[in-house]
Formats: C-alpha cells, sequence, structure tokens
C-alpha cells in the first residue's frame, strides 16, 4: 500500500493539556466543597444519567469516591515526571492552569510558596524545551471568592485582575502564552444557568450576570498582561462545536447561523482583545429529526458522536477572525485506547486538510496528558481521556500505545496517511 507523508508548518507545537484541579491533587476551592456536598447524589443518579453499557464497563460511577478530586494524579508532586513523559513522547509545548486558589487563599493575600512552586513547573517545563501556554481561569475558584458571590458579584472582575496581574508580573520571563480563560461558554451555562456544576446558582439572571463580569474580567486581565508584557500573546480557549443542521434544505444555514451566534457570542467579544484563539473542539451536535439515520454511531465512552470532520468546519469558520488559531484540547475518553489512535490521526488529517485551505493553525494539544478528574457537571475519574494511563491507587504512570503512535507526528512534524 502507498502512503503519503503530510507535512505541517515549520515550527508546529505539539503537546499536551491539563488543568489544576484535575491533575494536581490537595486543593481546597469552591470544587472540593461542591464534591463533598453531591457525591453521594451524583453517584445515586449515574444509574439514570449513563447508559447501560457504561454502568457495566465502568460501575466505578456508582462510587461516591469517583466523584471527589482527593489526590487526583498528585501532579502537583509529581510535575518533573509527568513532564519528562511528555518530553519522551516528543511534545514541544504543554498547557496547564495555574490554581487561583492555591495562589491566593485569603482574599489579597498572596502565597509566595505557591508562587514559587508554579516557578518550579514552569522552568521545568522550559528546561525540557517545551513551550507553556498557562491558564489563569480553568473554572476552579477560591472559596473566599464563591463566599462573595462569584462571578455575580459586581467586584469579581476586580478580584480576578488582581490575581492576573500578580501572576503575569511573577511569570514574565517565562511565559508567552496565556490563555486568560477557559471555556467560558460552558462554564458559566453550567454553574449560572443549569446549576448542576460550582457554584450551583441557576436561572437567566444568574446567568447574564456570570458572564458579563466574567468578560469584563476578561478584558481587564487582558489589558494587565499587555501592560506588563507588551509580547505577551493573549487568547481565550472556548469550546467550540460543529453545528450540523439536517432539518430544511433551505433553513439549515439558518439554523446553525443562530446557534452559533449564541455559542461564539463570548469569543467574538474577546476577538479585539486577542493575539491568538484557543479552540477546544470535541464533537458535532447533529440536529435533525433522522439522528439515527445520520448519526455515525461511533461514539466515545462518553457517549458523544467522534466526527473528526466537525474540527475542519470549526477551523475554517474560524478564519475571518484573522488569527493564528492553537487547538487548546481535542481528545476522547477511550479507557481501552482501542480509538484513540484512530481519532487523533482523523482530526490531524482534517486539520491539515484545513491547513491547507488558509485556517492559520500553528499548534496542537491534545487532551489530556494524562488521565483525570473530569470536570464538567462533575463526572470523576471514570472517563479516561489520558495519552497517559493514571492508576489511581498506586499514582503509577503507563504510556498508552496511541501516545507512541502521536509521538512519531510530534517528533517528526509529520504523519503517514
Amino acid at each position: 500500500m502507498q502512503t503519503e507523508k503530510l507535512k505541517f508548518p515549520k515550527g508546529f507545537l505539539w503537546g499536551a493539556a491539563t488543568a489544576a484541579h484535575q491533575v494536581e491533587g490537595g486543593m481546597n476551592n469552591d470544587w472540593t466543597q461542591w464534591e463533598k456536598n453531591n457525591a453521594k447524589r451524583l453517584a445515586k443518579e449515574a444509574k439514570d444519567k449513563w447508559a447501560d453499557w457504561q454502568q457495566k464497563k465502568f460501575p466505578e460511577m456508582f462510587d461516591p469516591k469517583n466523584y471527589v478530586s482527593g489526590r487526583a494524579c498528585d501532579h502537583y508532586n509529581r510535575f518533573e515526571e509527568d513532564f519528562d513523559l511528555a518530553k519522551s513522547l516528543g511534545h514541544n509545548a504543554h498547557r496547564f492552569s495555574i490554581e487561583w486558589s492555591r495562589v491566593e487563599p485569603e482574599e489579597g493575600k498572596f502565597d509566595e510558596r505557591e508562587i514559587e512552586h508554579y516557578r518550579q513547573v514552569l522552568q521545568a517545563l522550559r528546561d525540557r524545551g517545551m513551550e507553556p501556554f498557562v491558564t489563569l481561569w480553568h473554572w476552579t475558584e477560591p472559596i473566599w471568592f464563591n463566599d462573595l458571590g462569584g462571578w455575580t458579584n459586581k467586584k469579581s472582575a476586580d478580584y480576578f485582575s488582581r490575581f492576573v496581574e500578580k501572576i503575569a508580573g511573577e511569570y514574565r520571563d517565562l511565559v508567552r502564552f496565556w490563555v486568560v480563560v477557559n471555556e467560558p461558554n460552558v462554564s458559566i451555562s453550567f454553574g449560572y444557568y443549569r446549576g448542576s456544576q460550582p457554584p450551583g446558582k441557576k436561572g437567566i439572571i444568574n446567568f447574564l450576570r456570570g458572564f458579563f463580569n466574567l468578560f469584563s474580567a476578561f478584558e481587564r486581565a487582558v489589558e494587565a498582561i499587555k501592560e506588563i508584557d507588551p509580547k505577551a500573546e493573549v487568547g481565550v480557549a472556548n469550546s467550540i462545536t460543529h453545528y450540523d443542521a439536517r432539518i430544511f434544505p433551505g433553513l439549515n444555514f439558518l439554523i446553525t447561523s443562530v446557534i452559533e451566534f449564541f455559542s461564539k457570542f463570548f469569543l467574538r467579544k474577546a476577538i479585539p482583545h486577542c493575539t491568538f484563539i484557543g479552540c477546544n473542539y470535541y464533537s458535532r451536535h447533529l440536529i435533525t429529526w433522522k439522528r439515527k439515520k445520520l448519526d455515525s454511531g461511533n461514539r466515545n465512552d462518553l457517549g458523544w458522536e467522534i466526527c473528526p470532520g466537525g474540527i475542519y468546519h470549526v477551523l475554517l469558520s474560524l478564519k475571518k477572525y484573522d488569527l493564528p488559531v492553537y487547538i487548546t484540547e481535542n481528545g476522547i475518553a477511550d479507557a481501552d485506547d482501542s480509538r484513540r489512535t484512530e481519532f487523533i490521526k482523523d482530526h490531524l488529517c482534517l486539520m491539515h486538510v484545513a491547513i491547507q485551505e488558509g485556517a492559520d493553525v500553528r499548534g496542537y494539544l491534545h487532551w489530556s496528558l494524562l488521565d483525570n478528574f473530569e470536570f464538567p457537571e462533575v463526572r470523576g475519574f471514570w472517563p479516561r481521556f489520558g495519552l497517559i494511563e493514571v492508576d489511581y491507587k498506586t499514582m503509577e504512570r503507563k504510556i498508552r500505545p496511541s501516545a507512541l503512535e502521536y509521538a512519531k507526528i510530534c517528533k517528526g512534524n509529520e504523519m503517514e496517511v
């Protein structure tokens, strides 16, 4: 069989991503409180939430301990070991988040030991030739911030700006890429409208207050970073779904346009302040009355449809903003690692097509480096997204076969198809 090599742009960044709360362990923030208060309920509700095949394959979802992050992956203590593994896999970039609640555990009081810890994390990446992408808000917040009303508080932007100014000032010598906020469209919807994850607020008023206060915080944060380091690259990691309407031939475009108008609202407002776009892509959303006929039926462990073609459409839709794009998340829940290699290659192949058609994509960060504590609506430990498998009892790391296949691409900056 004849093979072809797809070459990626010179200087392309390859790596993986994590988030502090999901991997570090030992947290004391708004999420740790929520987990303890809701673990039993979440375990009980798993029976109605997940399909029979998922329940049989992952019985741990019925254990309340699954919903308490606890030690997570102990990455806080093992970051050098984990970065050694990433380097061995050919990664030249890594995305992680700085935990606000560690750095500012009390309002206005910064913990210098934790600031030094994250300096060591950044230096460890630099020493291994890996470009850090630092996320400043990946959903978790200090308890004091939550007690003051979280993002519904008019002063929330002031609090966040103070944190960002401190961090940007401390690490300006080590950080070029700042991901100011992560998936604001998802977090505010779940936390301030549905109430299905911290802080558990409900209603359109809470949603609107949270949304616009967070956006104000984003604007202020960008200004602070650029003032401290005019050469800094700043952006937002937005969850971008490919909406595929198949209802009426004459109305499908209008339907998807309306949905995308709202789903990309934060992104569109953020664009004038950004120097790059972070794109988190996982799947498409099929809008049809013929789902069984049109759905591919190929699904991951969370039941999400695997749709590589969606990343192509998403990347082309971002061309109009005329900014560099980095895939800041793209991954699959696949505990037995039977589909991850194909998932990665299929998505990279379609990403390459988009690049050939003018999409300015400059990096790909797979979600995730490690198996971790899954965030949205607190799914817990059972979904496995890691290139590296984690034994949560022993904390042993094991490189999955798919990670080795991805490593070939990272090291060669090309892919055989």
